[in-house]
């Protein structure tokens, strides 16, 4: 089954990304492309460390460039209406993926096609290169349609996430139903795994997928240290969102309407071609 990686990357990170392509390059799983968006209104940099790796020239990499700053939700949104595959897999500029962690996540959304999304655990990446362990609290397996939502909504004091978001796999179907990667500042993970979460059931993977790099660069710890004074504003309306979202229908990808059965279809066109054929036959 074919995966587009979404990376969304500025030029400060641009120092970042031949680790994250080399984690690209170690995955088990064969079938990836990876869209790299660049954000900003000069995106030399970014271009120049990615020929100095060769990902330049290597035909699974697009890049494209926003020619204006926009911030990492619209760039990760431009990339994923770039993507032809029916899945989609977060890759922040970054961090890295595990080398199993694109098949680990294939393989779970295979075996539960209603889940509208998969994710495993998360490790953090240490600046002396050492990995650090986080338990969940969540049992692995199917999480059903609420599951995440209500343990959010649920704690309104904290506003720590069951799982991480930022290594997630998606169906692009309910990423397109949902609007994409929510506009929000430093919660456009938060607000797209929370409405997710409400509309349709996951999978959690009872494996690393993800390291996630902490260094003083990282977008969350300038997101906590600014004067943004939106924040409980922004916090509340993910929260009205979700509790409209879960009082609604499910998401029509889960149910056996003609939606569940055209994003069959893709998969399995996608599937076909993977494995040698030519679409259309």
């Amino acid at each position: 089954m074919w995966v587009d990686v979404v990376t969304a990357v500025h030029a400060a990170y641009a120092s970042f990304l031949p680790a994250a392509y080399a984690s690209l390059r170690a995955q088990t799983h064969p079938s990836w492309r990876w869209l790299v968006q660049i954000d900003g209104v000069n995106d030399s940099a970014v271009r120049t460390v990615l020929e100095l790796t060769g990902a330049a020239d290597d035909d699974r990499v697009l890049v494209d460039s926003n020619r204006d700053l926009t911030g990492p939700a619209i760039t990760r949104n431009i990339a994923a209406a770039r993507a032809e595959a029916p899945l989609l897999q977060n890759l922040d500029a970054d961090d890295l993926l595990e080398a199993d962690a694109i098949g680990l996540l294939v393989s779970a959304m295979r075996a539960h096609p209603a889940a509208g999304f998969a994710v495993g655990h998360a490790r953090d990446l240490l600046p002396d290169g050492s990995l650090r362990e986080h338990e969940l609290s969540l049992a692995p397996g199917v999480l059903a349609r609420g599951t995440l939502s209500d343990a959010w909504l649920n704690d309104p004091g904290n506003d720590r996430l069951p799982v991480h978001p930022a290594g997630a796999m998606w169906r692009r179907a309910l990423v397109v139903e949902l609007g994409g990667w929510t506009a929000l500042h430093g919660m456009e993970d938060t607000g797209l795994l929370m409405a997710a979460s409400a509309v349709a059931e996951g999978v959690l993977v009872d494996a690393p997928t993800l390291r996630y790099r902490k260094h003083p660069r990282q977008r969350s710890i300038r997101t906590k240290e600014s004067k943004f004074a939106g924040g409980g504003a922004h916090i509340s309306l993910v929260r009205q969102r979700v509790e409209i979202l879960a009082a609604g229908p499910g998401w029509s990808g889960s149910g056996r309407g003609d939606h569940h059965r055209a994003v069959a279809h893709r998969e399995a066109a996608a599937d076909f071609v993977d494995r040698g054929g030519e679409a259309g036959q």
